[in-house]
């Protein structure tokens, strides 16, 4: 057991001449150092949802390009053969003239070829329907991605505390270490007993294993972390500290989901308007040829060629009866809309109240914690004297090392708090 703590304490004190208070920094000066907002980019880029932006992108645009058609030329092809219990017959008869009745078995082919002169707005209204939807589902992939962001949050701000208790767990260590050499020299001048450095080794010891949990957890955080950014992050990556610019506490609410709330409802007017759309006349230009038994000349009994032209109205007036329903129907959805970004907007200003009030706290118990450090590291350092001269024991030492590590670790906890709290307000505002 000796051997092996004085094995420690040549490597505790080669790390301390290293420069071991700054290891997580200087491990990762060579490696790969991150933003909040780079690190906003790549999940971005990589998150699986964002290659539906793409598909809706361009599934609208085929659609879109089919609507379009719909003012071309359409031609269609009709064939019929047909049996008939009787025909239209000449009841007269004159002399030295044979008008033959058409046989009951008829047939007939024909093609048309019609040209829209107006529609009523109909496709115009359908391509307008189309590209609002497609602004819909492109803003529903924005929102799903925005709520990524707050993972983020939670992962990036979660290694910032790692990495500011790894600071603290190297303070600590060497306020152990200090103590265990003045310890010792007593000890061999025969001035303390070999128990007090023990206790400090064994403190020491337990430094060490929090700093291994510490830096397992940090390793779990930037694996999961990677996962979102499609992008390995090794354990010497740096993350920097976003800017802890004061917050305004008045921004204006800018979250996409008030963007998609104006998407929607613009779908249901375009919607609104298409049922007054459908409800109008149409008129065409048509040709028609064919050739069939018997032909237009209903007097001649034989296969012949035919054409036709000339212009089609048409106006389904079946529509009249639901027109009036339906309109109410997607007023009521405009209505639901416009309840559901009265909800969003209520949950959003809950969710500001909390964290304002949680910034006022924070900043009140950051001024408190400035000034427990300062009297606990002035009662440590009394400590430290009073041990060196052996008033005190190590235990005693111990408990004032141990209490000013806390208030520490509390500032620590406090600050990162603080700036979770403001990277929150902006997050649920919509400014981040």
């Amino acid at each position: 057991m000796n051997a092996h703590i004085k094995r420690f304490k040549c490597a505790v004190r080669w790390q301390l001449m290293a420069g071991v208070l700054f290891a997580v920094p200087a491990a990762a000066q060579d490696g790969l150092t991150l933003t909040l907002e780079r690190a906003y980019q790549l999940a971005e880029q990589h998150y699986p949802l964002i290659r539906q932006r793409d598909l809706v992108k361009r599934t609208s645009g085929l659609t879109i390009e089919n609507i379009g058609k719909g003012y071309l030329p359409q031609l269609s092809v009709n064939g019929q053969a047909t049996y008939q219990s009787d025909v239209t017959a000449v009841p007269v008869r004159i002399p030295g003239i044979n008008i033959e009745a058409p046989n009951k078995d008829q047939y007939k082919l024909t093609a048309e070829l019609s040209q829209i002169l107006y529609d009523g707005g109909n496709i115009s209204n359908q391509k307008k329907l189309q590209q609002v939807n497609e602004l819909v589902e492109d803003q529903k992939v924005t929102v799903d991605m925005y709520k990524v962001k707050e993972r983020i949050n939670t992962l990036y701000l979660g290694t910032l505390l790692l990495d500011e208790q790894l600071k603290q767990t190297a303070l600590l260590q060497k306020d152990i270490q200090l103590g265990i050499d003045k310890i010792s020299a007593q000890v061999r001048n025969g001035t303390a007993l070999r128990s007090n450095q023990q206790v400090l080794e064994a403190e020491l010891l337990k430094n060490e294993q929090r700093k291994i949990e510490l830096t397992a957890n940090r390793k779990g955080l930037l694996d999961v972390l990677s996962l979102f950014l499609g992008q390995d992050l090794p354990e010497s990556t740096v993350l920097e500290q976003p800017a802890t610019n004061e917050v305004s506490l008045t921004e204006t609410v800018k979250r996409p989901e008030l963007t998609l709330f104006t998407y929607q409802d613009s779908l249901f007017k375009v919607q609104e308007k298409m049922v007054s759309v459908k409800n109008r006349p149409r008129a065409s230009a048509f040709i028609q040829g064919g050739y069939g038994r018997p032909g237009l000349n209903m007097l001649v009994n034989e296969f012949d060629f035919f054409y036709i032209g000339g212009l089609r109205l048409s106006w389904n007036l079946g529509g009249l009866y639901t027109s009036k329903k339906e309109k109410q129907i997607l007023s009521m959805n405009q209505q639901m809309v416009g309840v559901q970004k009265d909800l969003f907007l209520l949950n959003t200003n809950t969710q500001l109240k909390q964290q304002e009030a949680e910034l006022k706290k924070l900043q009140q118990l950051i001024g408190t914690d400035q000034a427990i450090i300062d009297l606990r590291e002035k009662v440590k350092i009394a400590s430290n004297a009073q041990l060196e001269n052996g008033v005190i024991t190590a235990s005693d030492f111990l408990r004032e090392v141990n209490a000013e590590d806390q208030a520490r670790l509390l500032l620590i906890s406090h600050k990162l708090q603080m700036l979770q709290a403001q990277i929150n307000y902006r997050t649920i505002s919509g400014n981040q």
